[in-house]
């Protein structure tokens, strides 16, 4: 034959039917009539389409391979040897979907819910119960959405193939298109009698609880996947899934920052100078700590391992206590004589004070730096 219908496509001899059939689609959305319709295109399109229906066809092409005419007399036309113009139109309008009735039956709908738990349930873990409204299996009908008794019945005006399909004549030849019945919807089949709790659906909503295990170290904006457990499809179809995002809550003496907590302690300055020893009260209870004497404002002191959990490995962060001294503002006579003895003593009661030397963001910065966010 005159014709090489592999160099039409732009394929080798050995090609699969998957690459001729992605040859063919892609030279279709270049030749189609609708986005080039002079006569050259419009011959070419003619051309391309008949190497596919030879091509596309085992016995076509075995009979073309060994040189006979597998079109007989109908290469290049349209409509010609029952081919199949629904690549056609598949190729130009990016289709390529399942034909024939489609499932009633489909998967559910995933659903979400925001809960609220405490900076000890975040860092620890907790289980929580949840109430939720949602869409299960009707009992009625066992999710099948017919009467009791009752069973589909064929579509009349697709006859149970879930399309209608229409013959269209141009200057092209016979064009055949397909698209989902109206009538039944795609399903090629009708519910007559539906069942009357569920309307034909096969599920109805009801409230329901569930237990849903918070595990340490989420995080404000943290997402629980729950699978199975969203919205039960329609008709017996799986159900979705359930997310479950955390918020955490502000705590009145601690802040986190990852998996790190920082807190504020206020130290007299006489405990400062002289050193003390104090019990901090954390989240994993009380904790002795000691402060050294000497003790500066925007120093910090850290207590290992009780920070929060890390979410996806193992441990825990660490509890860092920023000390803060505080000056006293009222002394009765015998306090104000007693500092001013030792300001006496230390040759500081004519000191000179100057220009402090804290690095530009320095104590104060420091402190408030500690519990703004990242």
């Amino acid at each position: 034959m005159s014709t090489d219908y592999y160099a039409l496509l732009g394929v080798s001899r050995d090609a699969s039917p998957e690459d001729i059939k992605k040859a063919y689609r892609r030279l279709a959305r270049e030749l189609h009539p609708d986005v080039n319709p002079d006569p050259e295109h419009q011959e070419r399109f003619k051309e391309v389409t008949a190497a596919y229906e030879v091509l596309s066809d085992p016995e076509k092409r075995q009979m073309y391979d060994l040189g006979g005419d597998p079109l007989g007399g109908a290469r290049g036309g349209f409509g010609a040897g029952g081919f199949d113009f629904g690549d056609i139109m598949d190729a130009f309008f990016g289709g390529g979907g399942q034909r024939g009735p489609r499932m009633r039956s489909r998967r559910g709908q995933d659903a979400m819910i925001r809960i609220q738990i405490d900076l000890a349930d975040a860092v620890f873990g907790v289980a929580r119960d949840l109430t939720v409204d949602t869409a299960v299996a009707c009992g009625a009908c066992d999710a099948t959405g017919l009467a009791q008794g009752s069973t589909p019945q064929t579509c009349a005006m697709c006859k149970g193939r879930g399309d209608i399909q229409q013959v269209q004549r141009s200057f092209l030849g016979q064009v055949m298109t397909s698209r989902p019945c109206p009538a039944c919807q795609g399903f090629g089949t009708t519910i007559t009698h539906p069942c009357t709790e569920c309307s034909g659906d096969g599920r109805v909503r009801t409230r329901r609880t569930l237990t849903v295990q918070v595990p340490p170290g989420v995080d404000t904006g943290t997402r629980i996947q729950l699978t199975g457990e969203g919205e039960v499809g329609p008709n017996g179809g799986p159900a979705g899934d359930l997310f479950v995002e955390v918020v955490v809550r502000s705590h009145d003496m601690f802040e986190r920052r990852g998996d790190e907590l920082h807190c504020l302690v206020t130290v007299p300055m006489t405990a400062a100078a002289l050193g003390t020893s104090l019990t901090l009260d954390t989240l994993d209870g009380p904790v002795p700590l000691d402060i050294r004497a000497g003790t500066q404002s925007g120093e910090t002191l850290t207590v290992r391992g009780h920070g929060a959990a890390r979410l996806r490995s193992a441990g825990r962060g660490d509890l860092h206590v920023h000390l803060s001294v505080q000056t006293p503002t009222k002394l009765d006579a015998q306090q104000e004589e007693l500092l001013r003895q030792l300001a006496d003593l230390r040759s500081e009661s004519s000191m000179q004070v100057g220009q402090s030397q804290e690095p530009a963001g320095g104590l104060f910065s420091r402190i408030k730096d500690a519990f703004s966010t990242k």
